[in-house]
């Protein structure tokens, strides 16, 4: 074949090939077609408290006026080791899906030949001595590589959504956490206090004993219940300890137990608008990951059914001799698969199982996401009702208490009657520090199911590693 036959062959080729790779490639909104008919109708009460409401809001940390509160989620954003991974594992995808791309394009690199004869024999131009650029390129003619291409980069985007949600979560943690931190460091005072009463009661109780106006009774019963608060005392002591350390562990700071805590839970902050379920599942980084995965998983079931097409590969060297003899060297082959041991069909099948894995991860996904907004929606109100019954019992048993104590410095009730009273008031306190902290959790969660960002629109909260 002549230079010129080969020129126009190679021309030929290419124009082949060009027109084969303009075969469309399906495109995303085609990829999750599917997944669009899982979004489910709107629950009828969170539909009636949506109609009425406005869009989520961002910026919630901002909401709980704790200036500390919005300093220690930065500090978490900038130093947990856990978001520092999530964000290594985003750069990794997108590498990834950078190397798939790469398979579009050529690859070029340098060749060179010897036979043995030597340049004086054979002059630096012959084709048994030189050195040239090789030069090698898959046409993808049915869109397997733009497919798997595609599937990289929604895999990504997958990854990039994770990296999100894992920041809203470790911000949602960090709020949590710093409530409870607070609540152990209530609990812990009010334990000392109940000592102190204690300590005062044994002081009672025995200068009574002594002029005989009790018996012994009393001063064991007395000695045991300052025994009982003391334990308590350190197992407040204990929680607190541990409270503090969880914190210091998502802030990324040594576990020494001695950050600093407010004497006070802050107020849960007005009502929030919820916005509606179906913008819920759009706006959640865990739904757009999953749904992500969705399509990319579709890819790569469409990529898997090309491997049974031909393969066509443009190769050739390109040496110091002219542009002619360059191009009359580039080749043209094709690899069709006929027999490959069931590789390919076990490919396929393992393509449309990881398709299937992925809808059903969706549609649990989205089920698990209703729950959370349900539960924190249902919560909002059941804890508040019970927030309210438990200050009125603090504050009935604290009267009764009173009451009982003052009976019994008289001499008509027993002192067992006093402290059965006074540890129905104790208890009651202590389950009001409990759900004051739960219904401040209870909003945080509300607003991570929510999907709303905990960011303000001004970025408040510093963008630590994005």
């Amino acid at each position: 074949m002549n230079k010129k036959r080969s020129i126009a062959y190679f021309g030929a080729t290419l124009m082949a090939v060009a027109i084969l790779a303009a075969c469309a490639v399906p495109s995303h909104e085609q990829a999750v077609d599917g997944v669009q008919a899982l979004k489910t109708d709107a629950p009828a009460a969170w539909a009636a408290q949506a109609a009425s409401s406005d869009a989520v809001d961002d910026g919630w940390i901002a909401d709980f006026n704790d200036p500390q509160l919005v300093s220690l989620v930065n500090e978490a954003l900038a130093n947990n080791p856990n978001l520092q991974a999530a964000r290594a594992q985003l750069d990794r995808a997108n590498a990834l899906a950078k190397q798939a791309g790469a398979a579009l394009k050529p690859t070029i690199g340098l060749a060179s030949g010897y036979s043995g004869v030597t340049p004086q024999d054979a002059g630096l131009n012959s084709p048994l001595y030189g050195i040239g650029l090789g030069i090698s390129w898959e046409a993808d003619v049915w869109g397997r590589i733009r497919s798997g291409v595609a599937a990289s980069e929604m895999s990504a985007r997958a990854v990039a959504a994770d990296y999100a949600f894992a920041r809203q979560s470790l911000a949602a943690a960090t709020a949590s956490s710093w409530f409870l931190a607070i609540e152990s460091r209530l609990q812990n005072q009010f334990a000392a206090d109940i000592v102190a009463l204690r300590q005062q009661y044994l002081q009672v109780v025995t200068a009574k004993q002594t002029v005989g106006k009790v018996s012994m009774q009393d001063v064991h019963l007395s000695r045991a219940d300052l025994a009982a608060a003391r334990d308590a005392e350190k197992k407040a002591e204990i929680a607190h300890e541990n409270a503090l350390r969880s914190l210091e562990v998502l802030l990324g700071r040594y576990p020494s137990a001695d950050i600093g805590t407010t004497d006070t839970l802050t107020a849960v902050p007005p009502a929030i608008p919820v916005g509606m379920p179906s913008e819920m599942l759009e706006r959640r980084p865990d739904m757009i990951a999953a749904e992500e995965r969705v399509a990319a998983a579709f890819y790569q079931q469409r990529e898997a059914d090309l491997l049974r097409l031909p393969r066509f590969n443009l190769t050739g060297v390109a040496g110091s001799g002219n542009l002619a003899s360059a191009i009359a060297g580039l080749s043209a082959g094709m690899l069709a698969p006929l027999y490959t041991g069931g590789a390919i069909e076990a490919q396929i099948e393992a393509a449309d199982a990881e398709q299937k894995q992925a809808i059903a991860a969706y549609a649990d996904c989205a089920l698990q996401a209703f729950k959370e907004v349900e539960t924190a929606l249902a919560n909002e109100a059941s804890l508040a009702d019970r927030e309210s019954y438990l200050k009125r019992e603090v504050e009935e048993k604290l009267a009764a208490w009173q009451i009982s104590d003052a009976q019994y410095k008289v001499g008509k009730i027993d002192l067992l009657d006093v402290l059965t009273i006074q540890n129905q008031w104790i208890a009651a306190r202590i389950a009001l520090y409990d759900i004051s902290t739960n219904r401040l959790i209870n909003r945080v969660n509300l607003h991570l199911a929510l999907g709303g960002s905990f960011e303000a629109a001004d970025g408040q909260a510093a963008d630590a590693g994005a």
